[in-house]
């Protein structure tokens, strides 16, 4: 089972302060057009090549995101295999959106 951790709950540990990691797998024209905050953007189809970029988050959480969460899932899946605390934020960007115009 995929871990996951709601958009909501991830704005409420920004709000509060909490120095998140986020780790962002879709591509780079995605990410240039709206990201959560500066966290790190590694595609998917990069990971497996790129995974030791992430050995100094191995003892924080990471959360990870896409568009929807699908991507995202497989990313924390295949993190989760090699020992990394990872969860999806689900629903993705999409979500966040939704959730930020209903605070606004």
């Amino acid at each position: 089972m995929i871990p996951t951790i709601s958009v909501d709950e991830v704005h409420q540990r920004m709000q509060a302060g909490e120095g998140l990691f986020l780790l962002d797998v879709r591509q780079p024209e995605e990410h240039e057009q709206f990201r959560i905050v500066d966290g790190m953007l590694i595609p998917i189809g990069e990971l497996m090549d790129r995974k030791s970029e992430l050995d100094e988050y191995k003892d924080r959480e990471i959360i990870v995101y896409c568009r929807s969460g699908n991507r995202s899932a497989h990313a924390v899946d295949y993190l989760q295999y090699l020992g990394y605390n990872a969860k999806n934020l689900r629903g993705g960007i999409i979500a966040w959106l939704t959730m930020m115009e209903k605070n606004s």
